[in-house]
């Protein structure tokens, strides 16, 4: 993972909300769109980047695609963006 992906991911506030969204567990790709004034191709823009820095997975279900958040992912960038506390005395 790199951190300048998933900063980028996270700076468009359309991205922002479908993570915000996920929170409450995994949706649709439908049910995401339903939320958005968006076409098909501009919301498959911002899937695609928030797949490409890990903050998604998607699983296919017949000919859906589901989506759930992966918090581990956004955890790890703000660690390495705060820096991590020295453990030596």
């Amino acid at each position: 993972m790199r951190i300048n992906t998933v900063f980028e991911a996270i700076s468009h506030p359309v991205r922002r909300q479908i993570l915000t969204l996920l929170k409450a567990g995994p949706m649709s790709a439908g049910e995401l769109a339903g939320h958005f004034d968006l076409t098909k191709p501009t919301l498959s823009v911002h899937f695609n980047k928030l797949r490409d820095a890990e903050l998604v997975a998607v699983e296919r279900r017949g000919t859906s695609l589901i989506y759930h958040l992966n918090m581990s992912i956004l955890e790890e960038a703000l660690s390495g963006l705060l820096g991590k506390k020295d453990q030596t005395p």
